[in-house]
């Protein structure tokens, strides 16, 4: 599938926008809550940051191919 740079750019945006925001949440958790929350919470983390990186890598991928 032929990727658009247009759609490359908002795909890499995107996952900053995603990194950046899910990295902010896990800096801003008030400390007094149960061990589970901070767990929750860190999954949550881990998973939008991985998925964000995949979004970004499709990104370039697509912005790179285009430039060929």
């Amino acid at each position: 599938m032929d990727m658009t740079r247009r759609v490359s750019i908002f795909l890499v945006a995107l996952a900053v926008l995603t990194i950046f925001e899910w990295i902010n949440l896990g800096f801003n958790l008030a400390d007094g809550h149960e061990t589970s929350f901070y767990v929750v919470h860190g999954v949550l983390i881990a998973v939008n940051i991985i998925l964000g990186l995949a979004l970004g890598a499709v990104g370039v991928r697509g912005w790179m191919k285009g430039r060929a």
